[in-house]
């Protein structure tokens, strides 16, 4: 076992002290880069890259040879379940995912199985177990999978959705099918993610993209609870060490306190609440990452700066924060403005620690 060098973003999920606040991106290894471009062009397509251990390797290692990163993150997808459960997972250009064989059936839910870490979805956990070597122990590395409800969404509708019309047909009009969907799909995420634990991942953070399109009542009943159902039948302990887990609601600031009561490590907060609010109502029960809008790696360095000074001043003192953005980068920011948002969140950390 490797000695972690930096273990500053494992400190701070346990709300122990740091010299300065940890950061890392998400989606920091991707089409932001230009060097990432030319690994994906060598391997074909997004899949035969997320396939392909090597690459998958080396993808998830670019930003760290960019940027000082206190993470690296399992290069991916969220839909790496749905594919190995045989619903055909293919990517249109400037459509995005898209399922040969969508969900529309009580019949089609019962026909589908629970895939195999170590088979179908073993191209994963070989994945892991490169990037692990690879890193030497310089940063933790993070696997993650997408939440039930997140997963579901893009099954039932075949693909992303504006609307989300055929998932809320079968929620409000056939509940036990999608619950029959969704307890299904947690049973597959516990098994995916502690494989992920087995081969060497550090942590796990668990993506609920889409748990903000509900009402408060279908979130605790469709969302929230299948999360939970994950947090406890998590391996919480590997190599004699603590494993930490992150949830992440997108447009879930209305629900940090049943976030936190889950039994998580650290809540993901995105850009649309404020993160001195959100320390206030559940900073003494967990950590919490966030919160910039990616938006502002757009700005010029001085504007970068400030939005991060402000969200440190908003953070207060003290561990407990892992700063990242509100969601994924966007694939047109200049690679230098990370550079300066990087590099701004450690400088101007040290002061309040």
């Amino acid at each position: 076992m490797t000695k972690l060098i930096n273990d500053r973003y494992l400190r701070a999920l346990f709300k122990e002290p740091v010299d300065c606040t940890p950061v890392w991106m998400m989606r920091q290894a991707g089409r932001y880069l230009p060097e990432y471009k030319a690994i994906r062009a060598e391997a074909g397509d997004f899949m035969s890259l997320c396939k392909n251990a090597d690459l998958a390797c080396e993808v998830t290692l670019q930003p760290l040879r960019r940027f000082d990163l206190d993470a690296a993150i399992l290069f991916s997808d969220i839909l790496t379940i749905p594919d190995a459960m045989g619903l055909g997972l293919y990517f249109e250009a400037g459509e995005g995912p898209k399922f040969k064989r969508p969900i529309t059936s009580k019949m089609d839910v019962e026909k589908i199985g629970l895939p195999c870490p170590e088979g179908p979805l073993q191209y994963v956990m070989n994945a892991v177990r490169t990037i692990r070597k690879n890193l030497q122990g310089r940063v933790p590395l993070i696997g993650f999978s997408g939440s039930p409800w997140t997963l579901a969404t893009y099954m039932v509708e075949g693909g992303s959705s504006k609307a989300f019309t055929k998932i809320k047909k079968m929620m409000y009009a056939d509940p036990k099918t999608l619950h029959l969907l969704l307890d299904k799909l947690a049973e597959s995420v516990i098994e995916y993610l502690n494989a992920q634990i087995k081969a060497g991942a550090q942590a796990v953070m668990i993506f609920d993209t889409w748990g903000g399109i509900l009402t408060p009542r279908d979130y605790n009943d469709f969302s929230l609870q299948y999360m939970q159902k994950i947090v406890e039948g998590l391996l919480r302990e590997n190599e004699g060490i603590r494993v930490p887990v992150t949830l992440f609601t997108k447009n879930g600031g209305m629900w940090l306190e049943k976030i936190a009561a889950t039994g998580c490590d650290c809540v993901g907060l995105d850009w649309t609440i404020d993160i001195k609010e959100a320390k206030s109502r559940i900073g003494d029960k967990v950590a919490l990452q966030g919160n910039m809008d990616p938006s502002i790696l757009y700005a010029d360095p001085q504007r970068i700066e400030e939005e991060v000074g402000a969200i440190l001043q908003g953070f207060g003192g003290g561990s407990g924060h892992v700063f990242n953005l509100g969601h994924g980068i966007h694939l047109d920011v200049p690679p230098e403005n990370a550079g300066v948002f990087v590099d701004a969140v450690h400088r101007l950390s040290k002061k309040n620690q």
